[in-house]
């Protein structure tokens, strides 16, 4: 099956007009014609069977004949994720991150950020394609990059922790994590946290835990905490 992702299609409609660009790629790419079935989605749990009505394309038609909602993740998880000193690097965590399963992505600049720009709309564009090709219903939400001070002093609701590597007392990530949990995990740069990021988030109840025995880069860490607690939830 091959998924097909608009924001503007809604759960009730019943017939659903594509933009140029993407009416082009249906028609003259991948040669769809009337009569053909395709399976859409909202990015909000709702997937689309449709039949094309109308194969123009400057403006495709199709005519919506099943609507199902796909059930949610039954645990949220939240990965504040500090951006990689390699670009590409980012993009490939946030790739396999919504394959495996993830609610939100916070990119967070700290002390030892080495990048501290991202392009947003690259990030969303990796986010698209990976819920697409993994067929999921439901598209996480990117949060703009935001300061690693700022950020910690929001109100936090579900279970905290903060990965880090320095030699101090932490948990085991695996030992922590409960099922269909609300979970916000903090990973820091290339450089790691700083002592003083590591104490103001165990200030504001982030418990420290540690993801193996190994150093990690920043995005396997990522990754490794993602299947960590999808693994648990399972």
């Amino acid at each position: 099956m091959q998924l097909f992702y608009n924001p503007n299609i809604e759960a009730d409609s019943k017939q659903f007009s594509f933009p140029k660009d993407e009416s082009r790629h249906i028609i003259k790419v991948l040669r769809k014609n009337v009569g053909d079935l395709l399976h859409i989605t909202n990015g909000k749990g709702y997937l689309f069977k449709a039949e094309l009505s109308i194969a123009d394309q400057k403006n495709c038609v199709v005519n919506v004949l099943e609507t199902t909602l796909q059930q949610p993740l039954d645990y949220t998880l939240h990965l504040a994720v500090a951006p990689t000193k390699m670009n590409d690097r980012y993009e490939w965590f946030l790739e396999k991150a919504t394959e495996i399963g993830i609610t939100t992505i916070t990119p967070i600049i700290c002390d030892h950020s080495e990048r501290k720009t991202v392009k947003i709309e690259r990030y969303e564009k990796i986010i698209q394609s990976a819920m697409k090709q993994s067929l999921n219903c439901y598209y996480p939400i990117l949060n703009p990059p935001i300061n690693f001070k700022d950020y910690i002093i929001q109100d936090f609701t579900g279970d905290l922790f903060v990965a880090h590597c320095e030699e101090t007392d932490k948990k085991s990530l695996k030992s922590q994590v409960n099922k269909k949990q609300e979970i916000t995990i903090l990973i820091g740069p290339e450089g790691d946290f700083s002592i003083k990021e590591i104490e103001l988030a165990i200030k504001n109840k982030f418990i420290p835990v540690t993801l193996g025995d190994t150093r990690l880069r920043t995005e396997t860490a990522a990754i490794v905490a993602c299947h960590s607690v999808a693994f648990i939830n399972q």
